[in-house]
């Protein structure tokens, strides 16, 4: 899968430094593309593929418009928010999830994600609101509660479809695997993730800037408040639609403007992916220097005698 392009260029490094000193480093590959799909600039390899994990609920919720499922159900923005999210489990998370349930009249037992070490309710799950999101659709269409994670189920056939049609590419292409909540996951190039961030920020369709105006206009519902996310979308204040997924995975696209990123630490590393997207963004100019410092103070210095540089820069195609 991962043979390597003609568009390669040197990895970013990520280091570790203890009072001045190297301690460990991280790799990372990284890519910016326009809704088109064009690659407008990387550092290693923008064919690179991997799973896009958690980066792409967004597009999975693309099936509670399509479907008209919210509007059935006078769900709001914030519900949509939640469906998109990676929550922390707090209260008020776990509140809105039950919201979606209780406006589709779905039980809590029908969700089929696992319940967290610690809780009594599958609600409590960082995924548990885009397991919500589906059972809503389902419910809404007619289908089956049972099976909503099997890859023949029709709302993960209508999820599919969507990306194939965003993407221009066949359905029975994708490669799928499970993620760890038990829902299809698809492996991509870090520039097809870039594409579908730049589409998802470009304003160019209603549903996409209707899921791009929820978790702008609600970023506490994304993760949570130290979560990366949440912060980044709070500072930048609608300008910047940013969403992580596990194993090094992080996704952003900037509003209005149909542009893209994508960004995959080699060894999944989280706080490296956090630094390399602080890196990145002030490199490109999408947050300001008050936004940099911020999000540095926060995501790049990790302990009182360490912090993280990023060595190495994105070029331009």
């Amino acid at each position: 899968m991962n043979r390597v392009s003609r568009h390669s260029s040197p990895l970013l490094e990520v280091q570790l430094l203890r009072e001045g000193i190297v301690e460990s480093t991280h790799k990372a590959h990284a890519v910016a593309c326009d809704e088109r799909g064009r690659v407008l600039a990387s550092a290693g390899d923008p064919e690179f593929g991997s799973f896009i994990r958690s980066a792409l609920k967004p597009f999975q919720a693309l099936s509670a418009i399509s479907t008209g499922t919210l509007d059935h159900f006078q769900l709001t923005d914030r519900d949509l928010a939640i469906i998109c999210s990676s929550h922390k489990g707090s209260i008020e998370q776990t509140r809105q999830v039950f919201n979606v349930l209780w406006r589709c009249d779905v039980d809590p037992t029908a969700l089929q994600c696992p319940t967290p070490s610690g809780k009594t309710t599958p609600l409590a799950h960082n995924c548990s609101g885009k397991h919500a999101g589906m059972l809503a659709v389902c419910k809404q269409r007619g289908w089956s509660l049972d099976g909503y994670l099997q890859r023949s189920h029709p709302v993960q056939k209508l999820v599919i479809s969507k990306l194939s049609e965003l993407l221009g590419m066949p359905a029975d292409e994708f490669i799928c695997a499970h993620d760890d909540c038990g829902v299809p996951t698809y492996l991509m190039q870090l520039s097809q993730m870039a594409t579908l961030y730049a589409k998802l920020t470009a304003g160019k369709t209603l549903d996409m800037e209707r899921i791009s105006r929820a978790m702008t206009h609600h970023p506490q519902m994304i993760s949570g408040p130290e979560g990366f996310d949440t912060q980044l979308m709070q500072l930048t204040e609608g300008m910047l639609v940013s969403k992580a997924g596990a194993e090094g995975i992080q996704c952003i696209g900037r509003v209005g403007d149909g542009m893209g990123i994508a960004i995959k630490v080699v060894d999944g590393d989280k706080r490296a992916k956090y630094a390399t997207a602080v890196y990145l963004l002030k490199q490109l100019g999408w947050i300001t220097p008050d936004v940099s410092e911020a999000l540095s103070e926060k995501f790049m210095m990790p302990g009182k005698y360490t912090r993280l540089d990023v060595v190495g820069e994105m070029s331009m195609i």
